[in-house]
C-alpha cells in the first residue's frame, strides 16, 4: 500500500502531521507493506531565497489581524507542536524559498533516505532557525541526512529534480489539492490537514480492508446443501 504525502518545509501543520501519521502507522499491523512518499507542494513558489522580517508581522499582514492575534496563533500552533513532541521556535524562524529544498527531498528518494532528508529540513526549518532556501545551508543539512555533499551540490547547481518537483505539483492540481498536508492512499483515499493519528489510524485499515482483504470472506463453516456443476446434492 502507498501513501503520497504533499506538504512543504515550511508549512507547521506538515511537520504536526508528519508525527501524526508516524504514531498511526507504528500501530498499523501492515506497517511494513506502506510505501510512504513525499510529494512537493510549494506554498509560495515565488518567495525570495529568504524572507525579511518576524514571523509574527508576515503573519498578522497575511490575516489582516493584529501583532497579538497573530502571536496568539503561534502560541497555539507551538501547543499543538509540543504535544506531539516537536520544539517549535517562530520567533528564529528563516523561511524563504523551498524548491530547492524540494529537490533534495527527490535526491533522497533516488538514495533511499527521503523521509531522513524531510526530517531533517523540517527540524531545521522550525526548531533551528536555519534559512532553509539558501543553498550552502541545504548542503550542510542534505549532508547530516546521509546525503553525499557532491551529489547535493551537482543538484543545487543544476536543475536536476526540477521536473520530478513539477510533476508533483501538477498531480496536486489534478487531485484539486489547495492545501497541506495532504495525504492519498493507493489514489484512492484522500486524508486532507494534520489529522489525529486515531483518524489516520481508521482510514490505513479502512484503505487495507478495501484494497488488500480476500475478495471474498466465508462467512461461516457450515455446509449446507448446494449444487456444483450439473449435479446436486440430494
Amino acid at each position: 500500500m502507498q501513501v503520497e504525502i504533499w506538504s512543504d518545509v515550511v508549512c507547521p501543520w506538515c511537520y504536526i502531521g508528519k508525527r501524526n501519521f508516524e504514531t498511526a502507522l507504528a500501530g498499523f499491523e501492515h506497517r511494513d507493506q506502506v510505501d510512504v512518499v513525499w510529494r512537493s507542494y510549494e506554498l509560495q513558489p515565488t518567495a525570495p531565497a529568504e524572507r525579511e522580517g518576524d514571523y509574527a508581522t508576515r503573519l498578522a499582514r497575511k490575516y489582516g489581524v493584529g501583532q497579538g492575534e497573530a502571536r496568539a496563533m503561534l502560541a497555539r500552533m507551538t501547543s499543538a507542536a509540543a504535544a506531539v513532541g516537536l520544539d517549535f521556535a517562530f520567533d528564529r524562524m528563516r523561511p524563504g524559498n523551498t524548491f530547492d529544498a524540494h529537490r533534495l527531498i527527490h535526491l533522497g528518494a533516488a538514495r533511499g533516505l527521503q523521509d531522513a532528508v524531510k526530517e531533517r529540513l523540517l527540524r531545521a526549518t522550525f526548531s533551528e532557525g536555519e534559512p532553509i532556501g539558501l543553498r550552502d545551508t541545504l548542503v550542510r543539512l542534505a549532508v547530516e541526512a546521509g546525503l553525499d555533499e557532491a551529489d547535493a551540490r551537482e543538484v543545487l547547481d543544476g536543475d536536476k529534480y526540477g521536473a520530478e518537483v513539477r510533476a508533483d505539483e501538477s498531480d496536486a492540481a489534478e487531485l484539486d489539492i489547495t492545501a497541506v498536508p495532504f495525504f492519498v492512499i493507493d489514489r484512492k483515499f484522500g486524508i486532507p490537514g494534520a489529522q489525529a493519528p486515531e483518524t489516520f489510524a481508521a482510514a490505513l485499515q479502512r484503505a487495507w480492508d478495501k484494497f488488500h482483504a480476500p475478495a471474498l470472506v466465508i462467512a461461516t463453516d457450515d455446509e449446507a446443501p448446494g449444487c456444483e456443476d450439473d449435479s446436486c446434492a440430494v
